[in-house]
This record gives structure tokens, C-alpha cells and sequence, in this order.
């Protein structure tokens, strides 16, 4: 890495210079009354020359755990060696935010679904434009931190294309345990970023509304890795999980759903292994009758599972994806099954 200054970070209204660091509030849109609708931007700019690296977070408004992450990078941590550029987004879906819901509550349009946007188009496309070009397009990479939606959790793991080179070293640097590669749906941010050729991964981890303090330590383990990787950190290491599997294959994961309404006894916690048989929850009517048991169809990790209890038939209870057998191996070394009070195989 050249040890030439840094260039000036420039957007549409200001630049931060080497060896500065800006905290502005970003204009995107405007509300019914015309007041200025702002994101909340922190750029660090190193003395030194290296990537530009974009952190967002809360494209939906009220996935929160990934807003802490951001925020305890650009103001919690030491960077006085940074070498190159942080463009650091908490919070890019502002009102959703303030109404702590997911989608925009104009017109309830899904911000991540509206990347890279248009100036003359809707609200949800002008707002991601603005952010798009100004935040996204002027970096080398990017992370864009997110949660499952209300009423589920998942375990921290990482979405990528590991068919793009340039996204799976990105992808593998972070040090999950899991990797799902998808290109992702269009309009995402992830997906729009890297076909701009910004490569661009998106982090899962827990569920909305709340601060889950051992998924934000370890997505910031995984932060610190990706920049000891590309260079920004130099005196870091990047990290290796202990074990890992890229799901690669629709075969390999499943999403569980139920075949009755009524209420659900979970048996393991998110994150844990079960083997082919095991009863992963039971779904039960209000008098405790009629049981339904819902069986792993094969040995795997459980991603995502139920928060809320309750269920329709056909809403989802968990998100199983497959190991082979040396990274089942890896797993029970690293952690003994949580089962709670499950029940023998049925």
C-alpha cells in the first residue's frame, strides 16, 4: 500500500480532506411540509492512501443492531492509522427510523429495494439515488448491516455472490461461519453496489427493534477483519471463524413452514446444529392438542427461526441450511447443541 497522502473524499456540497473527519447530516428528501429530510454521515478520511469503505445500516427502519456497529466504528474506535476512507451510514432509512417500521412509510415502499435509485423518479428511487451517488458509488467496497424482520431472528452470517471474486474475499474476510451466495434481489443495495463495481456484502444478525450487545461485538470482529484485509488497519489480523460453510445451492437451505395454526414451542435456540429426525418445534392448539411436530429434514444449522409465536399455516418457523460432514464436525467441536426440553424424535 503506497504511503503517498490520501485523496480528498468529495460528495455533492462538501469534501473531507486527509487526516479529517466530518459528521454531517445529508439531505435526501423532503417531508410533507418541507422540512429536509437528513441521514447522519461520519467520514473519516486517513492521513494515508488506501480503499474507501462505505458501512450502512438500517435500510430498514427498525433494524437496529447494525446502527450501533456503524456508530462504534466511526466514533468508538482508534483510526488514527487509518489508511484510507470510512463513509460511515447508521441510519440510511430515516423516516422509517423515526416511525420505527421497516419500509418507508411513504407509500410503504422498501428502500432496499430501490437502489441505485433515479432523480426523476419516486420517492423511495430519489432518496436511494442521493445516497447512491453521493455515499456509494465513490467507494471501493462496502458492507451494509441488517437484521431479520419482526417476529424472527437469525445468527449472524453473511450474504454474498461468491461468484464475483472480488465479492467472496470480501465475503470470506469478514469471518462468519455462514455464507449464503446469492446475487441477491434486484434493487438491493448489495447487488447494485457490486454490479457498480463496488463489491458489497450484506451482514444479517439478530432481530429488529433492540441492540443484541454479542451480535454488534462479533459483526464489529468481522468489521476489523475486512479492514485488516484490504489495508486499512495495517496493524490488525483479519480473523478466521473456526469453522465455515457457503451455501451455494438452493438445495442446501430450506425454509421450514407450517402446515397447521396454532401456537409454537421452539426446542433450539438460532444458531444451533440438529440432525435429521430432530423435533425442532412443536405447534400446539390452545388446549394443548392436536400437536404438530415439524422434524429436520436434513443435518444443518439453524440461520433463522420464530420469535413470535404464533402462526398461520404456511408462515415460516426456521431457516435450516445443510452442513457436509467435515463442517459438522468443525460445529459440535465448536459448540454443544442447545436443545431445550426438546422432545425424543416423533
Amino acid at each position: 500500500m503506497s504511503d503517498d497522502a490520501a485523496d480528498a473524499f468529495t460528495y455533492n456540497g462538501g469534501r473531507v480532506d486527509p487526516g479529517e473527519t466530518a459528521n454531517i447530516r445529508y439531505g435526501i428528501s423532503e417531508t410533507y411540509l418541507g422540512d429536509p429530510v437528513r441521514i447522519p454521515v461520519t467520514i473519516i478520511n486517513g492521513e494515508h492512501a488506501g480503499p474507501t469503505v462505505f458501512l450502512s445500516a438500517a435500510a430498514h427502519g427498525d433494524e437496529l443492531n447494525g446502527i450501533e456497529v456503524v456508530r462504534e466504528v466511526a466514533h468508538e474506535w482508534d483510526l488514527a492509522d487509518l489508511r484510507g476512507t470510512l463513509v460511515c451510514m447508521p441510519v440510511l432509512n430515516v423516516p422509517g427510523f423515526l416511525a420505527q417500521q421497516r419500509y418507508l412509510p411513504i407509500y410503504d415502499r422498501d428502500l432496499n429495494r430501490s437502489f441505485p435509485g433515479r432523480e426523476d423518479s419516486t420517492s423511495a428511487k430519489r432518496m436511494a439515488h442521493r445516497i447512491f451517488t453521493n455515499f456509494v458509488e465513490p467507494c471501493d467496497l462496502g458492507i451494509d448491516l441488517h437484521t431479520s424482520t419482526r417476529g424472527r431472528t437469525n445468527m449472524l452470517h453473511v450474504r454474498a455472490d461468491m461468484a464475483d471474486d472480488d465479492v467472496s474475499r470480501l465475503a470470506n474476510a469478514f469471518s462468519s461461519n455462514v455464507i449464503i451466495s446469492s446475487d441477491g434481489p434486484s434493487g438491493t443495495l448489495r447487488r447494485e453496489a457490486s454490479d457498480a463495481g463496488v463489491p458489497t456484502i450484506t451482514i444479517e444478525m439478530g432481530e429488529a427493534h433492540r441492540f443484541q450487545r454479542r451480535l454488534i461485538d462479533r459483526a464489529l470482529d468481522g468489521v476489523r477483519s475486512v479492514l485488516a484485509e484490504y489495508g486499512l488497519l495495517a496493524q490488525e489480523a483479519v480473523s478466521w471463524p473456526g469453522w465455515r460453510t457457503v451455501v451455494e445451492d438452493n438445495d442446501e437451505k430450506t425454509w421450514l413452514r407450517a402446515d397447521a395454526g396454532g401456537m409454537v414451542d421452539m426446542h433450539f435456540e438460532c444458531g444451533s446444529l440438529v440432525h435429521e429426525g430432530d423435533r425442532i418445534c412443536t405447534i400446539t392448539s390452545p388446549f394443548k392438542e392436536d400437536n404438530t411436530a415439524v422434524e429436520a429434514p436434513f443435518t444443518g444449522v439453524l440461520v433463522g427461526i420464530l420469535e413470535n409465536p404464533v402462526v398461520y399455516p404456511g408462515n415460516p418457523l426456521c431457516h435450516l441450511v445443510e452442513l457436509d460432514e467435515p463442517t459438522r464436525r468443525a460445529l459440535e467441536r465448536d459448540q454443544t447443541p442447545t436443545a431445550v426440553d426438546a422432545p425424543a424424535n416423533a
